[in-house]
């Protein structure tokens, strides 16, 4: 009866000579139906189409929320100096002092252009140039708003230069700043003094470059000031050099000639 009893517990599978199935053992599983797999795939391309999609609108909101964040960190600051005064005077109205601050500079601009206030501004710089630790300050500060400035004074910068720098095959962005003759016993010499910026734009090194040797770009002041800022990202796909179009134009005149 033992022997019954043994034989009727042993699985159907061992009986007929075939080994038992192992759950465990990936090999001896039996094979995923055709609807799983599909099922797993389009999880996997559902997957990586979100987070495509995720990464995009990263992307895409980034600098918009950068910009509002600047803009409204803007707001606030300069809608601080003036608010506390209308706060005392009972007006908590916000951007209020925003908007004086923007008068208030606009006044400032109107009175430093007449000669009074040409007076009173160059009084007030000669005894910030007095002081010794803020005049350098204020100098590299005046350097970059002379160069944005709508009067094209002469401290601003002239032209955006591109220098062979520093080895042959490598090219620099820069400024031209200022112009001289260089008196030699083989003939005179035009050098341009050009300003490469190597931090940002109030720290640069100063180049005598000859004035045959410069390349000077299509670029406004403000576009090479955006480059340099911007590390370079902002800079054109194409860049022409403006000596080229009039020879261009020349070339195309004799061809039209002939």
């Amino acid at each position: 009866m033992a022997e019954e009893k043994e034989s009727t517990s042993t699985p159907l599978a061992s009986r007929l000579g075939q080994q038992p199935e192992d759950p465990e053992d990936p090999d001896k599983s039996p094979p995923s139906s055709p609807n799983s797999s599909t099922r797993k795939a389009f999880f996997v391309v559902f997957q990586s189409w979100i987070s495509k999609k995720f990464m995009t609108g990263c992307v895409v909101l980034f600098p918009v929320a950068i910009t509002f964040y600047i803009t409204w960190w803007f707001i606030q600051f300069v809608d601080g100096f003036f608010r506390p005064i209308y706060v005392r005077l009972g007006f908590n109205i916000f951007g209020l002092g925003f908007v004086t601050s923007l008068i208030f500079v606009f006044s400032i601009g109107v009175f430093v252009s007449s000669w009074m206030g040409a007076t009173v501004f160059w009084f007030g710089e000669y005894l910030i140039k007095k002081m010794p630790f803020i005049r350098h300050i204020y100098s590299a500060s005046k350097q970059i708003s002379a160069a944005i400035s709508p009067d094209h004074n002469s401290m601003a910068f002239k032209e955006v230069a591109i220098i062979r720098h520093p080895r042959i095959g490598e090219y620099a962005f820069g400024f031209i700043t200022s112009s001289l003759v260089l008196q030699r016993d083989n003939g005179d010499e035009e050098l341009c003094s050009v300003y490469v910026p190597t931090n940002h734009l109030y720290i640069g090194d100063i180049f005598l470059v000859n004035s045959e040797e410069i390349i000077r770009p299509n670029l406004s002041i403000r576009e090479g000031i955006e480059i340099i800022v911007s590390g370079g990202m902002t800079m054109p796909q194409l860049i022409s050099d403006l000596e080229r179009t009039p020879r261009q134009g020349e070339r195309s005149l004799r061809m039209n000639r002939m």
